[in-house]
């Protein structure tokens, strides 16, 4: 082993059964290094991840770090290793602070079983010190922004006494601004001699904060390169083994009658929020991080109460109290944490997908199995789900993969009108452009799509209009033809153009 490696896997496979989820993989990582980890939703990155961090064992393969042969059975004996895994979905408790949650089942102890919480606090604010942070650590982190949770687990990895941290996505629910702090922390890791293994569908991230990238696609290790020698095109292809000529195909769909219209909706956190949308169409609505888009669907699905507003469906008045009344009014709603409120884990894909609408397959209160099994089938080619079989545990599909399972589930509803909260959120580029794909087919066939997104390019390049929000008002309403990416930024920031 090189000098400079602190860790070296090599040829891991990892078999389930019907399914090799790693053939072969070998990956090696420098000392003071960020290696970024790529690859199509599927290829392999979370599992190698898993086997890394003690969660899965392999079926074959090697492990060694600083040089020596190691095997972790758990995430404890990962974490004894110096390997610390931050999740793409958060795992702390949101009603401790940051200090318990750091510390959980490791407290400094005095008189024997006696939490020492002076030294608890004083251990953790040092941690965020060193971060260059400023968290109210005495504060139950279910309080604090997505980025200071975020912050909090990196400081928990680093209380571990971690050199190897292996980050998920990231970025993927942060501001610019919070990315930039993000960044900051890296290289000041870098600094420090920790190695950060980065994974990331942000293709444009990886030359700005990694040193090189390593490739999966379909369980195979594609390659290694320095990032200076990836171009955009280079990092796709490498993924995907072909070329994609439209990341944003938009498909062209006639625009209607008005399908939905929102007056004057109003809630703790809404002002008077304003809009329509029509057949056929894609409207976007966009806005920084806390402007009040997911806010605005919750409202109008019935998941979050209203304190003044109105709707329409078709110039018909409804009543909106609870999801329900919205299902039945032909709305359908794809959340934006699709893990705790998208699909069961523990049910199949069949059963996720058939969960909210079982007429088209239930004969009285009997469900025809051939019947739930070919329209099932047809969801899973038409939305190209990678799935060993259609009774696979949805917990056990990459994370792009249980998004297009969430989205079958409401497209088998046949609603008319669907609100897609962050639909392409932490998935790869081949599959974003597939989501963009069905969702100007959607339009095509006479639904209206909402599509909820921070992205300023996807909402460029996908929607019709864009309604920009800003600390809970509407400031801003553009036609395709007027985009800008200033005008929408300074409507997002509350100005006027």
């Amino acid at each position: 082993m090189k000098k400079d490696l602190v860790l070296e896997m090599k040829g891991i496979t990892k078999i389930y059964p019907g399914v090799t989820a790693l053939n072969q993989v070998s990956i090696d990582l420098r000392r003071g290094e960020v290696l970024a980890l790529l690859g199509e939703n599927g290829a392999g990155k979370s599992t190698l991840m898993k086997i890394l961090s003690g969660i899965v064992p392999p079926t074959e393969g090697e492990i060694y770090i600083d040089g020596k042969q190691v095997a972790p059975k758990n995430i404890k004996e990962a974490r004894a290793l110096g390997v610390s895994i931050i999740h793409q979905e958060l795992n702390l408790i949101g009603e401790m602070d940051a200090a318990q949650n750091m510390f959980l089942g490791r407290e400094p102890k005095i008189f024997g079983n006696i939490i020492d919480k002076k030294k608890l606090y004083a251990d953790t604010q040092q941690i965020m010190d060193s971060l260059g942070l400023e968290v109210d650590i005495r504060k139950p982190v279910k309080y604090l922004s997505v980025a200071r949770r975020q912050m909090v687990e990196i400081g928990k990895a680093l209380s571990f006494g971690a050199n190897i941290i292996i980050m998920d996505e990231p970025t993927a629910p942060l501001t610019s601004v919070e990315i930039d702090e993000l960044f900051r922390i890296i290289r000041d890791l870098k600094k420090e001699g920790r190695s950060v293994i980065y994974i990331s569908h942000r293709l444009e991230e990886i030359p700005v904060i990694c040193d090189r990238a390593s490739v999966l696609r379909d369980g195979c290790f594609i390659g290694t390169e320095d990032v200076e020698k990836l171009d955009r095109d280079r990092m796709i292809n490498m993924m995907a083994g072909r070329v994609l000529k439209d990341l944003f195909p938009k498909i062209q769909a006639p625009i209607g009658e008005v399908l939905l219209e929102v007056r004057g909706l109003s809630t703790d956190m809404l002002k008077d929020v304003s809009f329509s949308v029509r057949k056929g169409e894609i409207l976007a609505l966009t806005g920084l991080v806390g402007a009040g888009r997911t806010e605005t669907a919750r409202a109008i699905f019935g998941v979050d109460p209203k304190t003044a507003g109105d709707i329409y469906i078709r110039g018909q008045k409804v009543q909106i109290k609870k999801p329900r009344d919205a299902i039945r009014c032909g709305l359908a709603f794809l959340t934006e944490d699709r893990k705790d409120e998208g699909f069961v884990p523990l049910m199949s894909v069949k059963e996720n997908i058939t969960l909210p609408n079982l007429g088209p397959v239930q004969r009285g209160t009997v469900i025809q199995k051939s019947k739930e099994v070919n329209l099932v089938n047809r969801y899973v080619e038409d939305l190209r789900i990678k799935t060993p079989h259609i009774n696979q545990k949805v917990q056990f599909l990459s994370g792009g993969n249980q998004q297009k399972v969430v989205l079958a589930k409401w497209l088998n509803l046949n609603a008319d009108i669907l609100i897609l909260d962050e639909p392409t959120r932490g998935i790869d580029v081949g599959a974003k452009a597939e989501i963009y794909t069905i969702m100007g087919e959607v339009a095509k066939q006479g639904k209206a799509v909402i599509m909820i997104s921070s992205e300023m390019e996807e909402v460029i390049a996908v929607s019709d209009r864009a309604v920009v929000l800003c600390e809970g008002r509407v400031t801003g309403c553009l036609d395709r033809k007027d985009y800008a990416q200033e005008k929408i930024m300074s409507y997002a920031m509350g100005g006027q153009v």
